[in-house]
């Protein structure tokens, strides 16, 4: 049996582009799909916002799947990381439902929401391509590749050249931009004045640990579809 939040997904999408992710949205994908209103509201308290965030998932999923269908094993790490963000992009086939999920969390009251899903697709990325750090880095290399994100899906939205040739060369430019702090961090690190002035900093740094991982089944309430 196909999850009812998919099932909500796909007769929402048509609509979205109209009404954006709104309950005129949510209600339509209700009468589409034909989806019990009680078990709807269930799996979506919110409506159609958490269609919106259902929709950020499903394309976080889908680029995993592209990223585990392939050797990136001659890219350069920066390439793998471009690579990975634009396959996150080309996951997300309508434009118009990011654009208009971009705008439903710039309210204030769900930028929590667009944060956390942008910080959840630099995760992903970053846990696809093998990062194993376990102190400060692991946050700063979500926070710095979810600025970068950030900005290249507002970069994309707007790209009307051939290919979306303009949001790659973009993409290209501020991972270019990441490298060269990075190399700027190793520079440091290399010079003994440096490393002994920064030794406390970085010892308290170091104490920083990331979340402790929890499978998707760990957390109480959540809907698990009735299997076949």
């Amino acid at each position: 049996m196909s999850d009812p939040k998919d099932l909500l997904l796909d007769a929402a999408l048509p609509h979205v582009a109209f009404d954006g992710w709104t309950e005129a949205t949510f209600n339509a994908a209700l009468a589409d799909s034909g989806i019990d209103g009680a078990v709807a509201r269930a799996i979506c308290p919110r409506g159609a916002v958490d269609l919106a965030v259902a929709y950020h998932h499903r394309g976080d999923a889908q680029m995993l799947a592209a990223l585990k269908a392939e050797d990136l094993s001659e890219m350069r790490f920066r390439d793998r990381i471009a690579h990975a963000v634009r396959l996150r992009l080309e996951a997300a086939e309508d434009k118009e439902a990011v654009r208009r999920g971009t705008t439903l969390f710039a309210l204030p009251h769900y930028a929590p929401d667009g944060a956390k899903l942008i910080w959840g697709t630099a995760d992903h990325i970053w846990d696809a391509l093998g990062d194993t750090s376990d102190d400060f880095n692991w946050y700063s290399k979500r926070m710095t590749l979810s600025g970068v994100y950030s900005a290249t899906v507002l970069f994309w939205l707007g790209d009307t050249s051939d290919g979306h040739a303009a949001t790659w060369a973009f993409l290209d430019r501020r991972i270019d931009n990441v490298m060269q702090i990075e190399k700027l961090k190793a520079q440091v690190n290399k010079s003994p004045a440096l490393s002994k002035l920064m030794a406390g900093p970085n010892w308290v740094l170091g104490q920083i640990k990331p979340p402790v991982r929890f499978s998707k089944g760990d957390f109480p309430g959540s809907w698990t579809a009735p299997r076949d």
